[in-house]
């Protein structure tokens, strides 16, 4: 479906064109804050008062609500209702604010794939330190090696006034998600009949980007460190994979390693990036599918076509609320519409062709990125007749013990099969996402680490 553009945005996307391997002037970085939020979003409300004025998002757990770092997140709105529904009986009259991938699903699932429309909440929110990092990046953070890297930024959005679709696809990569994660969730591939098994997995994630006094020189081309290691069903009990992720990855590649329990030894693994397919997802991610996108953008050309007011997946604390049943949230062919929440908001509109001569399953990607987190939250992948093969959803909510928007659930639909893959349950897990634990040293995230850890 052809995607139409405010003459607003479109002038701003060939306003913005000329910046796209340089930082914005000083004048255009008195935007932030005042007409532009911090991170770089519209700051008013929209034409017709339907998106409200950002205020500063949520930054705090609800009054009352005895929450701790490491619980699972009580819903800040609990009393908000249901404006409308979309489904397939009146997607025609919400198409403009649909995606293609939105229409896509309410289509292969007529009967039962539903958009619940709540009121917008503008929650997002960073500390104030990524903030004034932000500011500082937009006059020097400068595209490096054809756009497949940056320099002179850290700790903050790099480019919050972006000028080509490559910067915008970079303020996803590298967004804030804090200093130190770890989850204890699990990850399923829902067959068509609805069947799944649950794979449990312990992850870690050390973001090197936005280590508290790092500059751009001490991170060495390190964004984050990555470990995740598998703890039941038992046949793949043991299995590990560890990543060291490099921001100019052709100048150095993505450095990977696995732990094969059944060997019980430690591999190097350089196929583990762009199209290779994850086993534990049945095929239905890709490797730079995880995350929505990660990894180099070398292999395709990048467009910022504008950007548009969507009904995207926001505010999702339902789907993760502590004791709520995984056989509850997963239903044939996509997740229980009941728990899930869409809002209107806006979004910035990023396409990746893939270069001639390049190799990748995917001949088109389309990125629907949250203006106020740069979140991705969602991506239409495309076969190479062009023709709309997957859709991934990530299911926002805001972490308000850091603060950062991240998805509660990240789920990708392969059309074609009807099949789906959903990462990060943990709704019947002990505890949700930890961001308060001591950050460990770099050597936790080493080959030697992950040989230890192994059974």
């Amino acid at each position: 479906m052809p995607i139409k553009y405010s003459l607003l945005s479109a002038a701003v996307a060939l306003s913005l064109a000329g910046h796209a391997f340089a930082a914005v002037s000083p004048q255009e970085t008195q935007k932030l804050g005042t007409s532009l939020t911090p991170l770089g979003a519209e700051k008013s409300t929209n034409a017709a008062g339907t998106i409200p004025a950002w205020t500063g998002g949520l930054t705090s757990a609800p009054a009352g609500s005895n929450f701790k770092p490491g619980d699972h997140h009580p819903d800040p709105f609990p009393e908000d209702k249901v404006q409308f529904t979309i489904d397939k009986s009146n997607m025609e009259q919400y198409r403009a604010n649909l995606t293609p991938g939105a229409i896509a699903l309410m289509t292969a699932y007529p009967d039962t794939f539903k958009i619940p429309v709540y009121v917008t909440r503008r929650s997002g929110a960073v500390p104030q330190w990524v903030y004034e990092n932000t500011r500082k990046n937009a006059t020097t953070a400068e595209l490096v090696d054809g756009g497949n890297g940056f320099k002179h930024a850290i700790g903050g959005v790099p480019f919050p006034i972006p000028g080509s679709g490559v910067e915008a696809i970079w303020n996803h990569i590298v967004r804030y998600r804090g200093t130190y994660t770890v989850r204890t969730g699990v990850e399923v591939a829902v067959q068509s009949n609805g069947s799944y098994v649950p794979i449990r997995a312990k992850t870690q994630a050390l973001f090197k980007y936005y280590f508290p006094g790092a500059t751009f020189e001490s991170i060495a081309n390190r964004i984050f460190f990555f470990l995740h290691q598998v703890k039941t069903p038992a046949r793949l009990a043991g299995e590990a994979l560890l990543v060291h992720e490099t921001l100019d990855q052709v100048a150095e590649p993505r450095q990977a390693w696995i732990y094969s329990s059944g060997q019980r030894r430690v591999s190097r693994a350089p196929n583990v990036a762009f199209d290779s397919p994850i086993i534990e997802a049945d095929g239905l991610r890709t490797a730079d599918d995880s995350d929505m996108y990660n990894g180099s953008p070398s292999r395709y050309d990048w467009k910022l076509l504008g950007k548009k007011e969507m009904y995207i997946p926001y505010n999702n604390y339902r789907l993760t609320a502590k004791g709520v049943k995984y056989d509850d949230v997963l239903k044939p062919g996509h997740l229980n519409p009941e728990l899930t929440r869409w809002e209107l908001h806006r979004v910035w509109v990023v396409e990746a062709n893939l270069k001639p001569g390049s190799r990748h399953i995917y001949s088109k990607r389309v990125f629907f990125l949250d203006e106020d987190s740069w979140q991705a939250a969602e991506v239409n992948q495309y076969d190479g007749r062009g023709e709309l093969w997957r859709v991934s959803l990530a299911y926002l909510k805001n972490y308000y013990d850091l603060p950062a928007t991240w998805s509660a659930l990240d789920v990708y639909h392969d059309l074609q099969s009807r099949r789906y893959n959903v990462q990060n349950l943990d709704s019947e897990e002990e505890t949700s996402l930890q961001f308060n634990l001591p950050v460990p040293e770099d050597s936790e995230f080493s080959p030697a680490t992950l040989r230890r850890g192994g059974r």
